[in-house]
């Protein structure tokens, strides 16, 4: 049997842990592998709520700043019990969830401050536990994005931890352009202030663009025995030098990324999807559970500043109750750069495809919070056109009513790394209008199982944006038979986990099967 430990900042596996697809991944994985008859362990921060009605497992006393830290690790109930896996969490007074998900802190004057200081805490607290044996014997420490490198760092350095090197390390990148920098010195959320007894070598450490700062994310690729890239086309991206807008690549670590794939420890594999124990949803409710949720952010008091946007968007869709929409588009993602640049650049874009939209009596539906520039733009937006249905929050069921009874599922990311947002529209039978980029051109064929488009530059790419657009409507009014075929073979893709943990046992696990 062989024994694992997963480390992330976001586990789906328990209840309240996910603001991302990190949390997919780190759900979905373990469950594949617990399949084969190996055990895994999950372990993820508290944020001081996560802990609550869970088992104390062990106290974990560590030196950090000088001081005596006393961190505590429970075993938790998951959302499904699975054999072979056993989900964790730590807790600390200093690990707070953030205002993101309600994990990550929004630190916009000095990045990463908050969430250094949190995953820092969390990293020692889990070299420890390893080090007591609190997770039992182990072979395999896989690590998710730059919030878990730090335990790299602790087993390279660190002479409390050097017990930690008998394992193999996997590092995988969920998203490159967040890389977790901070200074090396001078700061509360600085290395030496966390660790002023432990002698390091900065090079390994450094950021190219400054050089009194660590990246954790360059120490994950730098250090970790695996490095791992959600999909095969995003593994090319990122060698490549970043060209933006035009181009997304390696966001200045293509020089590192480069150096691991020529020794043999760079991989792209593609993420799956669930393709069982799907929770499931009804067709025909996609109105009613926007209603609900709306009801329901009016009644949040963080959402009061938004009130009269939640009525203006509950008023729109009553007209849509009674006259039903002939298409529907719709977006589901956080509102940032990497998911909606191209709107906020080209605005007039967006407002294109709704005047096309609005003569076949069509609407586009988005769903999502984040940037607070994003939701002004797209309230703005909304208030301009009827035909433009912003659903300012968060909602499982209206998320599952999207992705069932969208007509046209639209993701015009910058980049991306994988993404699980058109796997889950192709499962329902959906086609997806995407950006051919990292994941996405490894998912959706153009006029196959859905429509894409690229460009040279990134007016080019506006344009053939429209272009596909007008193209994939004019196939679902004019040629019925092409569309059913392009559904149908959407929905019959299949991107398994079995498939890919495969991938990850010979290539990641350095495990013959």
């Amino acid at each position: 049997m062989n024994r694992f430990l997963f480390v992330a900042a976001e586990n789906d596996g328990i209840t309240k842990c996910k603001a991302g697809g990190m949390a997919d991944v780190v759900r979905d994985v373990p469950r594949e592998i617990s399949e084969r008859g190996d055990e895994v362990h999950v372990v993820v921060p508290s944020y001081s709520r996560l802990h609550q009605g869970g088992r104390l497992r062990a106290k974990l006393n560590m030196l950090l700043r000088g001081n005596e830290y006393t961190a505590e690790l429970y075993e938790v109930v998951p959302k499904k019990e699975f054999k072979n896996i056993r989900h964790y969490v730590v807790h600390h007074p200093e690990i707070q969830g953030g205002e993101i998900g309600h994990i990550y802190h929004d630190d916009p004057k000095e990045p990463f401050y908050t969430d250094n200081i949190k995953f820092t805490i969390f990293c020692t607290a889990v070299a420890e536990a390893i080090k007591q044996d609190a997770f039992g014997e182990l072979d395999i420490v896989h690590l998710h994005d730059w919030h878990t490198s730090m335990l790299l760092f602790l087993k390279t350095y660190h002479p409390e931890y050097k017990s930690l090197k008998k394992m193999r390390y996997v590092y995988t990148i969920h998203n490159l352009a967040i890389q977790g920098i901070r200074p090396f010195a001078n700061n509360y959320s600085s290395l030496a202030n966390w660790f002023p007894n432990v002698p390091f070598d900065p090079k390994p450490l450094m950021d190219y663009r400054y050089h009194d700062c660590i990246n954790l994310m360059a120490v994950g690729i730098r250090l970790a025995d695996a490095v791992h890239t959600v999909s095969p086309t995003y593994k090319d991206d990122v060698l490549k030098p970043s060209n933006p807008p035009e181009f997304i690549g390696g966001e200045g670590l293509e020089k590192d990324l480069r150096a691991a794939d020529n020794e043999g420890r760079l991989f792209g594999i593609l993420n799956g999807s669930n393709y069982k124990n799907i929770r499931v949803a009804k067709k025909g409710k996609i109105y009613r559970n926007i209603v609900r949720a709306l009801f329901s952010w009016l009644q949040d008091e963080s959402k009061k500043y938004k009130a009269d946007f939640l009525a203006h968007t509950g008023e729109k869709i009553m007209d849509y109750v009674d006259n039903r929409p002939e298409f529907i588009v719709a977006s589901v993602a956080r509102l940032t750069e990497q998911k909606f640049y191209f709107f906020k650049r080209s605005p007039e874009a967006l407002v294109s495809i709704l005047k096309i939209l609005q003569k076949v009596n069509g609407v586009f539906i988005l769903l999502g919070t984040g940037d607070p520039e994003y939701e002004k733009l797209f309230r703005e937006i909304s208030y301009q056109h009827k035909n433009f249905i912003f659903t300012n929050g968060q909602s499982e069921d209206l998320i599952d009513s999207l992705y069932l009874e969208t007509n046209l599922y639209f993701m015009p990311s910058l980049f991306e790394p994988c993404g699980i947002s058109q796997m889950l529209a192709m499962r329902n039978g959906n086609p997806c209008l995407v950006h051919e980029t990292g994941g996405l051109k490894d998912t959706v064929e153009h006029l196959r199982t859905g429509f894409s488009f690229t460009g040279n530059t990134y007016d080019e790419k506006i344009e053939n944006m429209v272009e596909a657009f007008e193209l994939a409507l004019r196939i679902y009014l004019t040629d019925k038979k092409q569309w059913k075929a392009i559904q149908a073979n959407a929905k019959k893709m299949r991107f398994t986990w079995k498939k890919s943990v495969d991938q990850y046992y010979r290539n990641l696990y350095a495990i013959s099967a």
